[in-house]
């Protein structure tokens, strides 16, 4: 059960990783977007900086709740 776990939370650690990746691309474009004269209003690069950080909460949360879990289950038998 704890292999699947450490797993698991590998899966969500890569994940959060390339969340915030894409997320700082996608800000640093919008940023490039507002320097050269954007239009009012969020950009499509914005929106999308904004959702790829959401993500990286999401998955960030997850990884957290595994390794709760993980202390939990050592805590448990141990």
């Amino acid at each position: 059960m704890q292999t699947f776990l450490a797993i698991l939370l590998i899966a969500a650690m890569i994940a959060t990783l390339a969340a915030l990746a894409r997320g700082i691309i996608m800000f640093l474009k919008t940023s490039t977007e507002e320097v050269h004269g954007g239009k009012a209003g969020p950009s499509a690069s914005a929106l999308k900086s904004n959702k790829m950080m959401q993500f990286r909460i999401f998955f960030q949360a997850i990884a957290i709740l595994i390794v709760v879990l993980i202390l939990f289950l050592a805590g448990k038998t141990g």
